[in-house]
């Protein structure tokens, strides 16, 4: 059970008390890179970096890290589509502190011109890292064939020449704009009441009162620009590279956050192509020997969404492993779902779920999300009703509005040169 209040001009605080010794606390930022305007490309993931370098009572890194870690205690941040998160895992005895370490990181960090300056080559190091992985990067193209040139096509972290073109006063607007108490939400899970969670929260991070006046709005804002239609931007994006695998992200459009079908998606997506009781990796892997690593996940944000296949394969055999792929969809969405398929999914998805919130981190993030992005916050027991009341049929009839030939958008990298064989290839049977 958890319990929720709003503070006047300050953030929203969800809380769930839990027999733990472990007490997490979380930050949420109703603004990712989503929300970013073409001239500020990268900023939200920029701030999120920039918050751990000083605040006005930790005044470099060394203080912000000693202030968890010489307590034994772990911290982070990440910055999504719509959302950016930062959180505190500390003893419950240290409640005060994880409180105050958070509102510092998140409401007086200092912002320093200087940090600015030292902090672009850090980050233009991180973009690089994750662009010579194909196995990673294979996601980041998907984006961009998919979505296009959007805020949701567009790398999260910015490019090398947007992060080195941020001026300060961008990341200091960005911050005022977007980080504001009043729009935040507060998450806690561990062995603390709610009312005292909600003292601290009042005393550490106060309301907007300290920001000045709200910015003007942004043709962005909390709105956000809207996604493009239903069918994906580009069909088929492919990048030669000298690799020992080609990398293989197909996807198609799916359902949009708060979709009544989204318990249906979850339990389609398990019985697709998560854990090594599914479909891809029994078939794909297990089977036909195609691909070591095979799986499948969906992702949705305001207004839209996608389901996606990953594998990793031998070029040699990457237009065998598309249609090997591209058959368990065409399954799906040819066959009514077995009463025993979907039994065994939804005992996968239910268990996982119910093994998660036993930590405070998980349970923190399960409130928070929900609090900042969601219409409603659901209990784990709602959630397990909710995927109880799924049937077979309503499985299969989502499959079928979902799997189409003219969704499919296919981003591959590879040393291969058959790109017309992979064109033929991207068509289901």
């Amino acid at each position: 059970m958890f319990q929720r209040s709003t503070l006047p001009d300050g953030p929203r605080v969800i809380s769930a008390r839990l027999p733990s010794r472990s007490l997490t606390v979380a930050y949420y930022v109703p603004h990712g890179s989503r929300g970013e305007q073409p001239e500020e490309w990268g900023v939200a993931h920029f701030m999120e970096h920039l918050t751990f370098k000083g605040t006005a009572g930790l005044p470099d890194s060394r203080a912000v890290a000693a202030a968890i870690e010489s307590f034994g205690g772990a911290s982070n941040a990440a910055t999504d589509r719509e959302s950016t998160v930062y959180w505190v895992r500390l003893p419950a005895r240290e409640s005060e502190r994880a409180f105050r370490v958070l509102s510092e990181l998140t409401v007086r960090p200092l912002l320093r011109g200087s940090d600015i300056e030292r902090e672009r080559d850090i980050i233009v190091e991180e973009i690089r890292s994750y662009r010579e992985d194909p196995s990673q990067f294979v996601f980041n193209l998907f984006d961009e064939a998919f979505f296009g040139d959007t805020p949701l096509g567009r790398e999260i972290a910015g490019s090398e020449e947007s992060v080195r073109g941020l001026t300060e006063d961008q990341v200091q607007s960005f911050w005022r704009r977007a980080y504001r108490p009043s729009g935040g939400v507060v998450a806690v899970a561990g062995d603390i009441s709610h009312d005292d969670a909600l003292a601290l929260a009042v005393d550490c991070f106060g309301s907007d009162g300290g920001f000045g006046p709200p910015a003007a709005a942004t043709p962005s804002g909390n709105g956000h620009q809207p996604a493009p239609g239903q069918l994906p931007a580009t069909r088929l994006r492919i990048e030669r590279r000298s690799c020992s695998q080609a990398h293989i992200c197909i996807g198609l459009p799916a359902l949009p956050r708060d979709h009544p079908d989204q318990w249906a998606l979850e339990l389609l997506n398990a019985v697709l192509g998560e854990g090594s009781g599914s479909r891809l990796f029994l078939n794909v892997r297990e089977q036909a020997g195609l691909a070591y690593d095979v799986h499948s996940f969906w992702s949705d944000y305001a207004d839209c969404g996608t389901l996606q296949v990953y594998a990793g394969v031998d070029p040699a055999d990457q237009v065998a492993a598309l249609r090997a792929i591209l058959a368990e969809l065409a399954r799906l969405r040819d066959e009514p779902m077995p009463q025993d398929d979907l039994e065994r999914a939804r005992a996968y998805v239910s268990g996982r779920l119910e093994l998660r919130v036993e930590e405070s981190r998980h349970v923190a993030s399960w409130l928070g999300v929900q609090e900042t992005l969601h219409e409603k916050v659901l209990t784990v027991d709602d959630a397990l009703a909710e995927l109880a009341a799924v049937t077979p049929e309503q499985v299969h009839a989502l499959a079928q509005r979902l799997i189409r030939d003219d969704a499919l958008c296919l981003a591959l990298i590879s040393p291969s040169r058959g790109v017309a064989s992979v064109e033929r290839a991207l068509q289901l049977p």
